[in-house]
């Protein structure tokens, strides 16, 4: 009887976690620490039963994946820890070590990209440059997204501190954006005492390359080159590919701008999807 009442007050948790979320946006993240600690009980519960853990780890899974924003790859971790959990059970023995050398060849890998990613995600010191590049992200509508709006305030702190420096604002219109992402920083800035000769615009990006490359023939254009005179501006999970991109377009000195944090568990959970970005970068050059 306790464990089925453990159970049941586990699922009750997670039900009131979800339903604090969506109907309390104001709540912060303590519902998903309400959820995270439903999820841990019924793992406990079932944790001698592959059906019951499957089935919790892929349930959460899809919640945060398909219900939730900023938190898809939380859910794909979830799905892969599932998936080994099927593979220990079903797998032949021969298969099931193949799979155990290849997860930790693959975690130490994981640790390797992480770490070039952890140790730029942060303001370098004395980063005044002449042009701050201020990377763009998701527009609704018209309105800056949460992502956006912190690196908007960390544009907003870094123009404050060098008054002699001048904003680019950089990127194009994507699905879903009724102005283009440079066009609703512009105004954003504006808006918060930014003298509006100090902010340019490029609305062409589509991509952090493309946000680099255009705003460097902005700078070009302006008589002056990028080499020496940039710093960008970006969630702190970003600045190593985007300094990265920086120097292969030749500023290999550009200094990095970390924006405030968000939510903890939605910047780890792009930090988590940060280590495909770069291997990609990696790979692709790009």
């Amino acid at each position: 009887m306790k464990k089925y009442l453990l159970l049941i007050a586990a699922a009750l948790l997670l039900l009131l976690g979800v339903a604090l979320y969506a109907l309390l946006p104001g709540a912060g993240e303590a519902p998903f620490w309400l959820a995270g600690l439903a999820v841990v009980l019924v793992l406990l519960h079932f944790r001698k039963s592959w059906v019951g853990l499957c089935a919790t780890l892929g349930g959460t899974a899809f919640l945060l994946r398909f219900v939730l924003r900023g938190y898809a790859w939380w859910g794909y971790a979830l799905l892969f820890c599932a998936a080994l959990i099927l593979l220990h059970r079903f797998a032949p023995p021969l298969l099931w070590k193949l799979t155990v050398i290849l997860t930790c060849v693959g975690l130490l890998y994981f640790c390797a990209v992480e770490a070039p990613i952890i140790k730029n995600a942060r303001t370098d010191k004395d980063p005044e440059r002449p042009y701050l590049i201020v990377l763009g992200a998701a527009v609704y509508g018209d309105q800056p997204s949460l992502t956006l709006v912190r690196r908007l305030e960390g544009a907003l702190d870094y123009l404050n501190r060098y008054p002699e420096s001048v904003a680019i604002v950089s990127g194009g219109m994507g699905k879903g954006e009724t102005v283009t992402e440079g066009q609703a920083m512009y105004d954003w800035l504006c808006a918060h005492g930014v003298d509006p000769a100090r902010v340019l615009i490029e609305d062409r990006a589509t991509s952090t390359m493309e946000n680099l490359k255009y705003s460097f023939e902005i700078i070009r254009s302006r008589g002056d080159e990028p080499s020496g005179s940039i710093a960008i501006v970006s969630s702190a999970y970003h600045l190593y590919r985007a300094k990265c991109m920086a120097a292969q377009l030749g500023a290999s000195d550009a200094a990095g701008v970390a924006a405030p944090w968000g939510y903890f568990f939605v910047m780890l959970n792009y930090f988590i999807r940060e280590a495909f970005g770069v291997t990609h970068l990696w790979v692709f050059g790009e």
